[in-house]
């Protein structure tokens, strides 16, 4: 590609991207209708997104150098940005009104309207169905942005009318690079499995917490130590999070509130309500899979170490204990032990008791991994 090629911020380490948007940028290129940007999560896929659409509505605007200030605050009027309202799931009116009947008008002042919708795997069928004929017969100046992890994740008949944009996980360096100097940089970048977002959480307090919260967790399992409880540490931070969310939504409500007429409020206030619940239904999943994630991982690095494989373990500042909880233990009990955590993960999405889960996983996890000798750790025990 040419160096006077036009190009956009993010797109460095993303090859794939750059090959496919840079050549489509205006005024030469020719953008797609739709694409599906997929790649893990905070890898840049929304910066990205959020460049692509300034980019798009930059060319022939009537005011070109307010279009990006307005774009970074969410409020020029031909940028919709959807994000699931559901507890786990984009419901029918993230996509109906917002996006499908939106579609059908002309740019207010842009040549383009464009639409960026955020966790399009969490888009249930209902809303996929709607969103599909936008897909299928969009207006010529109707462009679409599909954020997900993957693009196996998205049902297929969406996918397959998009441009798939493929975003890579950062190396370790690169994120290591983007932490800076701070103590625990090297681990807090392994851990995060290409992940820039969570790197920069697990640097920084409530990281740390949650890392120690999840190795007593998963140590406590492994010594047979469950009559301490170590779930309700996990549960504890994961409501805290949401908490946090469900005052910041309080918040804004009031001051929303104090500017609508008398007659409206009352229904804002009970619709707004809703939204909070499923909000901090979303803040206690995220946090309770970002801690099970670190179980699952510490499980993964018994594995490695039981298999002989030390130089794949990501815990690598916690050797002398994993390779205390290593020891006696079975390679394919602890492989078994992974793929648990990993079921568990995903089920807390389907609206489970939370705490029944995770006791049912610590108490699972302990009859699963008793070392050898111990009277246990049959390698399918539990699963």
């Amino acid at each position: 590609m040419p160096s006077s090629a036009p190009t956009l911020p993010g797109l460095e380490p993303h090859p794939h991207a750059r090959a496919v948007l840079a050549p489509a940028l205006p005024p030469d290129g020719t953008p797609s209708h739709a694409y599906l940007f997929h790649g893990p999560p905070g890898v840049g896929k929304r910066a990205v997104a959020r460049a692509f659409a300034t980019a798009l509505l930059v060319d022939g605007a009537r005011a070109p150098d307010t279009v990006a200030e307005r774009v970074a605050r969410d409020t020029h009027p031909d940028l919709t940005w959807a994000r699931p309202s559901g507890a786990g799931e984009m419901l029918v009116a993230d996509i109906d009104g917002p996006v499908v009947a939106a579609a059908a008008h002309t740019p207010f002042e842009s040549r383009r309207r464009v639409f960026v919708i955020e966790d399009a795997d969490a888009m249930n069928d209902q809303a996929a169905n709607r969103l599909l004929k936008t897909l299928e017969e969009p207006p010529s100046f109707v462009h679409l942005i599909l954020l997900a992890p993957s693009a196996r994740d998205v049902l297929a008949t969406i996918a397959s009318r998009c441009q798939p944009v493929r975003f890579d996980p950062l190396p370790e360096a690169r994120i290591e690079e983007l932490l800076g100097e701070s103590e625990g940089s090297s681990a807090c970048a392994r851990l995060s499995l290409g992940d820039a977002r969570r790197a920069r959480e697990l640097a920084g307090a409530r990281g740390g917490a949650l890392r120690e919260h999840a190795e007593r967790f998963v140590r406590a399992a492994l010594h047979g130590a469950l009559a301490e409880r170590p779930w309700q540490t996990l549960l504890a931070l994961a409501k805290d999070d949401a908490t946090r969310v469900a005052e910041a939504q309080a918040e804004r409500v009031a001051e929303e509130l104090e500017l609508l007429p008398t007659k409206e409020r009352k229904r804002h206030q009970r619709e707004a309500l809703e939204a909070q619940r499923r909000s901090e239904r979303r803040a206690r999943t995220r946090a309770l899979g970002d801690g099970l994630q670190l179980v699952e991982l510490w499980l993964r690095d018994l594995w490695c170490l039981a298999e002989g494989a030390e130089e794949l373990v990501h815990n690598r500042d916690r050797l002398a204990e994993l390779r205390e909880d290593a020891a006696g233990r079975q390679p394919a009990a602890l492989s078994a032990g992974v793929e648990l955590v990993c079921d568990t993960r995903l089920r807390l999405a389907q609206n489970v008791s939370e705490e029944l889960a995770l006791e049912a996983l610590a108490y699972r996890l302990a009859e699963l991994l008793a070392p050898v000798g111990a009277g246990a750790g049959h390698p399918h025990v539990g699963i």
